[in-house]
């Protein structure tokens, strides 16, 4: 009973991940109109800015200042160097942009960095035992870390005046525009929270397994799938389905095996797909 709690334990630390990032491809698309194949290697540019940042000052703390902020500016000028010049074009054109920015990203990393795998020099901590079950602290400590991002990212979209100008763009572009909210204003605000979302993932990533130019694409696809699953656009949604597919893929480690367990988040995928094709938290749009 023990394995399969700390096997739980370590799924729903996974799937704050998978929800992070899944939530900032849902911000993008709920209101850019668009999946950002760049969030998985903005993830990476956020643990390699908090890598140095905390190599800098031995302060874990500023090193997730440094990271998330490195996401944010890759956001930031991602739109206003790329997708902004490219917003009338077509959906598939901002695609196919963004997957050109993840590989340039990707490239900048490996040339900075090189392809090694680099880990976060942190004290070791002996596990904590509740009731016989092994606990790690660090895992608690990156748990609360999630849900504090998480808390303060739908405060912000509920309980701020630009939260309430996202929501409404998300909800209807054209009535947004002529009831005067600044569109330019709103995609900057945007993509300054997706990109800092997204690096924040990939912080919390890099603190628990390694840090690698390639680790972003390897949680890009559990985060499209849970964006989808969740229902696309519904950040509540995104969240759920990460925990939801982390939970699972960490339980179904000891059948299927470390390497095949990410298989599982399309088969979910597929399953949601068939059963209710908006997804779980999805809303039923009509044709414009």
């Amino acid at each position: 009973m023990a394995f399969w709690i700390e096997l739980l334990i370590s799924g729903v630390v996974a799937g704050l991940i998978i929800g992070l990032s899944a939530l900032s491809i849902t911000l993008v698309f709920g209101i850019a109109r668009f999946p950002n194949a760049a969030t998985g290697d903005t993830m990476t540019v956020g643990a390699y800015g908090a890598l140095l940042g905390h190599r800098a000052t031995n302060s874990l703390l500023v090193g997730g200042l440094t990271g998330a902020a490195a996401g944010a500016l890759v956001g930031f000028l991602g739109y206003w160097f790329i997708f902004k010049k490219l917003a009338q074009r077509s959906n598939v054109a901002l695609l196919v942009a963004s997957i050109g920015l993840a590989f340039v990203l990707r490239a900048i990393l490996g040339v900075s960095f090189g392809h090694s795998q680099q880990v976060f020099q942190l004290p070791l901590v002996r596990p904590w035992r509740i009731g016989g079950v092994p606990v790690h602290p660090n895992d608690l400590v990156l748990a609360a870390a999630c849900a504090m991002i998480l808390a303060i990212v739908f405060a912000i979209l509920h309980l701020t005046p630009v939260g309430r100008r996202m929501r409404a763009v998300a909800d209807d572009p054209a009535l947004a525009r002529v009831s005067g909210i600044s569109p330019s204003g709103v995609m900057t605000v945007l993509w300054l929270l997706a990109g800092a979302v997204s690096a924040s993932a990939g912080i919390v990533a890099g603190i628990k397994t390694v840090v690698s130019p390639e680790m972003g694409w390897d949680l890009l696809l559990p985060a499209f799938a849970a964006a989808i699953v969740g229902g696309i656009g519904s950040p509540v949604g995104a969240v759920v389905a990460g925990l939801l597919i982390g939970v699972v893929q960490e339980l179904a480690t000891p059948f299927v095996g470390f390497t095949y367990k990410i298989a599982l988040s399309f088969l979910m995928m597929l399953v949601v797909l068939l059963v209710r094709p908006r997804g779980l938290f999805g809303k039923l749009e009509g044709a414009r």
